[in-house]
């Protein structure tokens, strides 16, 4: 029974000395590649970091400065100097999209831009900007659908407007975005004489957000419709 265990023993050490002893030679054949390959490995990971914090970091830095300014002047309502810069210091919103590109701050740029052109009148400018605008950040993301739905009501195009305005409301469970753009989407629906789809928004607004400030008034717009109707 012990020579049983002897031999399993000597066995698995002469295993694992040719295992070691083929690993050895293949590291002796390719210590070229082996050390080549490395080299690739550090300067790939170097590249990264270099990018990084040589170029990406800074690089977003600047924009969080630059677009601190422009939310200065698009608090105080001076939307043509958001837009377009102050000439001294301050390059405008337009400016952060092109210099800045991939950072936080252009995509954030890309929202306020929209709404400037947006108060300015420029509805075609503003669709631009705001489809442009990607966030994760839910109220963000409802509130430049649903001013996209404001701008095409504005060009005369209600129905993509109320396309807009119903994928605002969808995409929110929001108590105060949601009954705001079920309301635009009804006003939308009677201009356009759709008066059932009208009371159904506005029905929406009464039975599922009582609590809103759009449904205090409700039942007007509600009779409104359905004698229209």
């Amino acid at each position: 029974m012990a020579k049983k265990k002897i031999d399993k023993v000597t066995t698995a050490e002469k295993e694992v000395g040719e295992f070691v002893s083929r690993s050895e030679q293949f590291i002796e054949n390719n210590k070229k590649n082996i050390t080549y390959g490395l080299l690739a490995i550090v300067v790939v990971i170097g590249g990264i970091l270099a990018y990084n914090y040589l170029y990406l970091v800074p690089k977003n830095n600047n924009a969080s400065v630059a677009l601190f300014k422009g939310e200065q002047y698009f608090q105080r309502d001076s939307f043509n100097l958001a837009l377009n810069g102050n000439g001294v210091d301050y390059d405008g919103f337009e400016a952060i999209i092109d210099q800045y590109g991939g950072t936080k701050s252009a995509n954030l740029a890309k929202l306020y831009a929209g709404i400037c052109y947006y108060k300015s009148g420029d509805y075609e400018a503003a669709i631009k900007h705001l489809k442009s605008f990607k966030s994760k950040e839910g109220n963000a993301s409802v509130e430049a659908i649903g001013l996209i739905g404001d701008c095409y009501v504005e060009l005369g195009n209600v129905k993509d407007g109320i396309t807009y305005f119903e994928k605002a409301a969808s995409a929110t469970s929001n108590e105060f975005l949601n009954p705001r753009y079920l309301k635009k989407a009804g006003q939308a629906y009677e201009s356009l004489q759709q008066y059932d789809n009208a009371i159904k928004a506005y029905t929406t607004i009464k039975e599922k957000y009582a609590a809103s400030y759009e449904a205090s008034d409700i039942d007007k717009y509600i009779v409104s419709a359905q004698l229209k109707k």
